[in-house]
């Protein structure tokens, strides 16, 4: 038998005040009752009943450990009700919007959890890399990649991502490696159009931002087709590291300049304000967080 059992005899046992009517309560036999009682004691090394052959009296020690194990009970017995309650209470619509290209590599994987864990579910996932209102396209929660922008969303940071600085091994031989921000005047560089940044790459030196000039004779307003120019040794390029990591790792692109990596960009998931958080939106949440966390961004 369990301690958990134990605990439950005796609390059963002190609030009827007697082996016999906790027995009854509990439907089993005044054997297993004393048993249980015995065994409890034992493991603790106190006695918490005195018995006797028509009473039941509980020692100090017993009282003070009745009060402290009852609530522990309460507890546990809410926590195991709410667990069974959460996956009958996530069901209907749920809609998300999120990125384009960081959906396929996060958000779907986990919205595939998401719908298998919780069959009564279902989500329709809306991707732009437009800033979009929430209550006029009906999102229930919106996935965004940078500091939030409105003070009427409420906000849960997921991530953190890096920024890496990436070339090709054949551009590195041509062209030679970048020891300093400074160097990357002497390179050709892949702009991207889109975004605040531009041209001037945020690197940092020695902790503090070092906004970088860059030129090079290609610009493009669109993320993957920027890292496939990096790939086709077009110049160096500024990257999400989760954009170019299988890259990295397959040696087809090389990261520069480590000491100077600009700082990390915040993920967050975003929801209205005036909104209660259901509790689907909260486990998808705690489930995404959970998946982005244990990735190498």
């Amino acid at each position: 038998m369990t301690s958990l059992e134990h605990y439950r005899i005796f609390i059963a046992t002190v609030e009827a005040k007697n082996l016999t009517a906790a027995a009854k309560k509990l439907g089993c036999s005044l054997q297993t009752v004393s048993r249980s009682l015995t065994a409890l004691e034992t493991e603790l090394g106190v006695a918490l009943v005195q018995r006797t052959t028509r009473r039941m009296q509980v020692t100090a020690a017993g009282g003070l450990f009745y009060d402290r194990l009852k609530s522990a009970i309460n507890d546990l017995d809410e926590a195991t009700n709410e667990a069974r309650r959460s996956t009958t209470d996530i069901f209907g619509l749920f809609r998300i919007g999120a990125s384009v290209q960081f959906s396929p590599r996060y958000i779907v994987p986990a919205v595939a959890t998401f719908v298998e864990r919780y069959p009564n579910v279902e989500v329709d996932l809306v991707l732009s890399d437009a800033i979009v209102d929430l209550l006029e396209n009906k999102l229930d929660i919106v996935i965004r990649i940078g500091d939030p922008e409105s003070s009427t969303l409420k906000s849960r940071l997921l991530a953190k991502l890096r920024r890496v600085v990436v070339a090709t091994p054949q551009y590195i031989a041509k062209h030679g490696r970048p020891s300093h921000p400074s160097d990357l005047a002497k390179h050709a560089c892949v702009v991207r159009t889109f975004g605040p940044e531009g041209d001037v790459w945020p690197l940092t030196e020695n902790g503090s931002l070092a906004r970088v000039s860059v030129t090079g004779r290609f610009r493009c307003n669109d993320a993957a087709s920027a890292n496939t120019a990096v790939l086709n040794g077009v110049g160096i390029g500024l990257a999400p590291l989760w954009q170019v990591r299988n890259e990295i790792d397959q040696g087809v692109l090389e990261i520069l300049l480590p000491d100077y990596e600009p700082l990390p960009v915040p993920v967050h998931a975003l929801w209205h304000e005036n909104s209660a958080l259901p509790a689907r939106t909260r486990a998808f949440i705690d489930l995404l967080r959970g998946r982005i966390s244990s990735e190498r961004i």
